[in-house]
This record gives structure tokens, C-alpha cells and sequence, in this order.
């Protein structure tokens, strides 16, 4: 990997690189303003392979973007590259319906510095902007929301999202570290099973400064100042032409 061509990619290259706080609240959101979450590749027949060099390929080289296990997995390396205690963790994430995905379902990352963790992700979509101290039970203001962490039982914490007076859950995972290889059947099961959301249609979706723009086959949406506007796609000679002028991909 090299490391300056990744700060580049996101737009960090002339930041004054340290391993503390600062900085990787500064990583975290050049990544989301700068790398889509994307599935593209799955609906493409390009096999997803968990291997840094294919992600760094993909996402550094080629400019594209990629889902949790790419973005998370290489992020993890920058990360380690730049000298921050890292470890890869297992998450679970929300059905919606009260329940939670397999284990390995999301790959997310544990950062810690001066005796201090935060919870790190890049490859969640529609999440935090800035990464999340592991403390339970308080609320921490984003961005993009307001989120708490919290012990939901005595293996796994949950990371939920404030909506209204309610709180809706994201994801669950145990702080406990993980091999990237372990997350290979699961790789493999959003890639192919139809019972995956991944394999059901195309999405490419980047965090903006003053909000978010998606591209689905479906829909164009931009969200602006909390504004919400929408646009019909109705070919994939459109889905194409969005995608290249607003993300910068070429089918």
C-alpha cells in the first residue's frame, strides 16, 4: 500500500498526520466525503476477494468504493500504517424487526488511543461522521445523528441511532478481535445469497458536506440541509450517466 497515494485519495495528503483523536476524527470523515459505499461489483459479476492489495487496487487506484469489508479492511491498514492500535471487530447488524444478522455480517474497527476506544467505521453507509467513544450509555452527538453505545448482553454491545424519541438499532459486535480471513463465508454470502439486501439491486451512496447523495436503480436521492429530493432512473444508460457525473465511476 502506498499510504501518501491513500491520503491523496481522500483529500488528507497535507494534514499533519499524528496517531491521536484529532486526526482520526479527521480520517474518518475524508474517507465518507470521499469514497462511496457501493455494491456495484457484486452486480457487475466481479468477485469480492478479502485481500488488501485487491481493496487497495479497487478503491486507491481505480477511485471507486466498495462495501464494509473493503472499506473497513483497508481503512484498518491506513489506520495501522499511520501508526494507531487498531483491531478488526465482528459486528451484527439490525434486521429492523428486532433481530441481527450472522456473526461477521459487518466487518468494523476498535481504535484506541491513550487508554481511550473508539469505535471506527467507513463502511456503514448512512452512519457516524466521526467515530464513536466507546462509552456506554451516553449520547453522543454527530453530524449525522445522535448516538449511544450500550451493553446489550453479556457478549455483545449495541450501537444504536436516536430517531425521534426512539432509539433504533444499527448494529451489535463484542470488543474482541478478528482475523480478515474470518469474514470470508460472510463476504461470500452477500455476494451471491438472494437472501442478501446487496444482491437484491445496485447502490452507490456517499456522505456530502451537507449531507448525502445516493444512486440506487431505482432513485437518484440527494439530501440537502435535511431537504430530501428525488429522481426516477429508467435505464441503465442513466444509472450509468448519474454514476459517472455525481461519483465518478465508469460501468
Amino acid at each position: 500500500m502506498n499510504t501518501d497515494k491513500y491520503l491523496k485519495r481522500i483529500g488528507a495528503d497535507e494534514f499533519d498526520i499524528k496517531p491521536n483523536i484529532e486526526t482520526l476524527k479527521f480520517l474518518q470523515k475524508q474517507h465518507l466525503l470521499n469514497v462511496p459505499f457501493e455494491n456495484l461489483d457484486i452486480h457487475w459479476q466481479r468477485p469480492i476477494i478479502l485481500h488488501n492489495e485487491k481493496f487497495y487496487e479497487k478503491v486507491v487506484e481505480q477511485k471507486r468504493g466498495g462495501f464494509c469489508y473493503e472499506l473497513n479492511g483497508l481503512f484498518y491498514q491506513l489506520l495501522e500504517n499511520l501508526g494507531f492500535e487498531n483491531k478488526i471487530v465482528s459486528a451484527r447488524v439490525s434486521n429492523g424487526k428486532g433481530g441481527f444478522g450472522e456473526e461477521y455480517d459487518h466487518l468494523a474497527i476498535l481504535t484506541e488511543i491513550e487508554d481511550e476506544k473508539y469505535l471506527t467505521d467507513v463502511g456503514f453507509g448512512d452512519f457516524t461522521a466521526k467515530p464513536l467513544k466507546f462509552v456506554l450509555g451516553i449520547e453522543q452527538k454527530d453530524e449525522n445523528g445522535i448516538y449511544r453505545i450500550t451493553k446489550f448482553d453479556k457478549d455483545y454491545f449495541l450501537v444504536e441511532k436516536k430517531d425521534g424519541n426512539e432509539w433504533k438499532h444499527e448494529y451489535i459486535f463484542k470488543d474482541k478481535p478478528r482475523e480478515l480471513s474470518e469474514f470470508e463465508e460472510m463476504c461470500k454470502f452477500h455476494q451471491t445469497s438472494p437472501e442478501s439486501h446487496f444482491t437484491r439491486g445496485k447502490v452507490c451512496s456517499l456522505m456530502t458536506e451537507t449531507g448525502r447523495k445516493t444512486l440506487t436503480d431505482k432513485k437518484f436521492i440527494v439530501t440537502k440541509g435535511g431537504e430530501k429530493t428525488e429522481h426516477d432512473v429508467n435505464s441503465d444508460e442513466q444509472f450509468e450517466q448519474i454514476l459517472e457525473s455525481e461519483f465518478g465511476i465508469k460501468a
